[in-house]
C-alpha cells in the first residue's frame, strides 16, 4: 500500500488530502525538494553477525542521498521566501526515512512539499516545526495529524524512482533551448517553489522534439541550467559552471572565476573574499540558478580527481563551443549531452557527438555511489 506522511501522520496515499483553501493549491505558495533513496536489504554476512537479533537484522534499511543537504536547502528557502522561519529538519529527516522504509521500495524518489497551509498569509506570522512526533507509534490509517493554526502543510511521498536506461547515460542525450527565460531579479526564481509549470511545459516541448531536456537562459542571456537540472560545461579541459544563488558575492570580474574551494584563481588576489561582478548600474547581478545538491556533489567528486570548477556567467556561445555538457539532477546523477538543437557537442574535440571523459567520470561516480548508499 502506498503511504504518505501528512502533517504528522502516516496515511494511505489514496486518501491523503489537503484543505481546499490551502495556499499551496490556491496561490502556489510553497516549496519542495526531491531526493533519491530506497531500502537496502542486509547482506548474508550482516545477518550471520547478529543472529541474536534476527528481526532487526533482517529488516530493510532505508537510505536517502544527501538528506541533510536537501533539508538544509529546503529550510533556507522557507526562511528566505517568508514561508516559515523555523523548520524542524530533524523531525523531517525522521519522517522522510520512515516514509521510505514504509514504502518498501528498493529505489525510491522522495518528495517533501511544504505549503503555506490553509490560512491567510497576510494575517499571520508564519512559523512551523514540521513535527514528526507520531513516528514512534503507528498512527491511525486514513487520519492526518492536527494542523495547528499558522502551521504550513507538510507532505512527504515516496514513489518508485525512474530507471534510466544505461544506454542513455553511456551514449548521451540531445537538448533544445527553452523559449521561456528565467528572471534573476525575481527572488523566487532560484528556489524550488510550486510555480513549476513553465519548466514542465518547456520539458513537454523538448520531448516533442525527441530531446531529453531544455536549456534555460536568463533574461540577461546567461545560462541557468536545464528545466529540472543544473549544468556543467567543459572547455579545453576546464570545467565551468553557471553561478548559482549565494555565489554572486564571490564572483570575480569577467575573465576570472572562483575555484572549487571558494578562493580566487587570480594570482594578484589573496584570501577568500574576491570582488563581485558589477552590472552596468554598479550592483551585483543576482543569479536565477538553484544551488543544486547534485552540482555540489559533482564539484566535490571532480575536486577529488584534481579538476577545478570555475563558476562563471556563461552564454550561448560558451554552450555551443563546449567540448562537453553534463546535466546534473538528484534522480539521474550525471547525464552527458551530445547535441544542442542541431549543433553537435564537442565538434572540435576528439569525441564529437559522444560523452567526454568528464561526463563518463561523473556517470561512473554516481553509479558507484548508488552501489553503496549511506544507510541511516
Amino acid at each position: 500500500m502506498a503511504i504518505a506522511f501528512l502533517n504528522g501522520a502516516f496515511v494511505d496515499l489514496a486518501s491523503a488530502s489537503v484543505a481546499a483553501l490551502d495556499s499551496g493549491l490556491q496561490h502556489g505558495v510553497g516549496v519542495f525538494d526531491t531526493m533519491l533513496g530506497g531500502n537496502l536489504l542486509p547482506s548474508a554476512a550482516d545477518r550471520d553477525d547478529a543472529l541474536d537479533d534476527a528481526a532487526e537484522t533482517n529488516a530493510p534499511r532505508p537510505w536517502l542521498l544527501d538528506l541533510e543537504e536537501h533539508l538544509d536547502r529546503l529550510a533556507e528557502s522557507c526562511r528566505e521566501l517568508g514561508l516559515t522561519a523555523e523548520l524542524n529538519t530533524e523531525g523531517l529527516a525522521r519522517a522522510a526515512l520512515e516514509t521510505v522504509a514504509r514504502s518498501g521500495l528498493a529505489r525510491a524518489r522522495l518528495r517533501i512539499t511544504v505549503t503555506g497551509g490553509p490560512l491567510n498569509l497576510l494575517r499571520r506570522n508564519l512559523t512551523a516545526t514540521g513535527e514528526a512526533s507520531s513516528l514512534t507509534s503507528a498512527p491511525t490509517q486514513g487520519q492526518t495529524g492536527d494542523q495547528r493554526p499558522g502551521q504550513p502543510t507538510v507532505l512527504i511521498v515516496a514513489s518508485a524512482a525512474t530507471e534510466y536506461p544505461p544506454a542513455m547515460l553511456a551514449s548521451g542525450v540531445s537538448v533544445v533551448l527553452a523559449d521561456s527565460k528565467a528572471n534573476p531579479f525575481n527572488i523566487f526564481e532560484s528556489h524550488k517553489t510550486l510555480n513549476y509549470w513553465w519548466r514542465l511545459r518547456e520539458l513537454q516541448h523538448a520531448a516533442a522534439k525527441d530531446a531529453a531536456e531544455a536549456l534555460v537562459f536568463s533574461v540577461t542571456n546567461h545560462l541557468v541550467g536545464g528545466c529540472v537540472s543544473s549544468a556543467l560545461l567543459v572547455t579545453g579541459g576546464q570545467v565551468r559552471a553557471p553561478i548559482v544563488r549565494g555565489e554572486e558575492g564571490q564572483t570575480l570580474s569577467p575573465g576570472q572565476a572562483i575555484a572549487s574551494d571558494g578562493r580566487s584563481d587570480d594570482p594578484q588576489r589573496t584570501g577568500s573574499q574576491p570582488a563581485p561582478v558589477a552590472t552596468a548600474s554598479g550592483g551585483v547581478l543576482p543569479s536565477a540558478a538553484l544551488p543544486s545538491i547534485s552540482r555540489r556533489w559533482a564539484i566535490r567528486e571532480l575536486a577529488g580527481e584534481g579538476h577545478n570548477v570555475r563558476r562563471e556567467m556563461l552564454t550561448i556561445s560558451d554552450v555551443l563551443a563546449a567540448d562537453e555538457i553534463i546535466l546534473l539532477n538528484s534522480s539521474w546523477g550525471a547525464l552527458p549531452v551530445v547535441q544542442v538543437e542541431s549543433s553537435t557537442v564537442g565538434s572540435k574535440s576528439g569525441h564529437p557527438g559522444r560523452p567526454g571523459p568528464i561526463g563518463q567520470l561523473l556517470v561512473k561516480s554516481w553509479a558507484a555511489q548508488l552501489a553503496a548508499p549511506p544507510v541511516w
